[in-house]
């Protein structure tokens, strides 16, 4: 039993190098207009602000097509 529990607690450590936050965010592309609510989730070093979430997420969701509008909130740990 010790075993295991060692390794569930092993597994539930807070690891720094995968901090993060998950930000909700609208998106949109054009031709044909399509709108986009999603989350996403970004590093802890992109959490600090609404502004340096969207710096972090704009170049993901242009890859994908996508044309960020606003980060709604950033909510804690993913």
């Amino acid at each position: 039993m010790a075993p295991i529990l060692l390794a569930l607690a092993a597994l539930t450590q807070a690891d720094p190098a995968s901090a993060a936050c998950r930000v909700e965010y609208k998106a949109k592309q054009d031709n044909p207009l399509r709108l986009d609510f999603g989350t996403a989730q970004l590093p802890d070093s992109a959490c600090a602000s609404k502004e340096a979430a969207a710096k972090a997420l704009a170049p993901r969701l242009k890859k994908e097509g996508w044309t960020l509008l606003a980060i709604v909130s950033i909510l804690g740990g993913g």
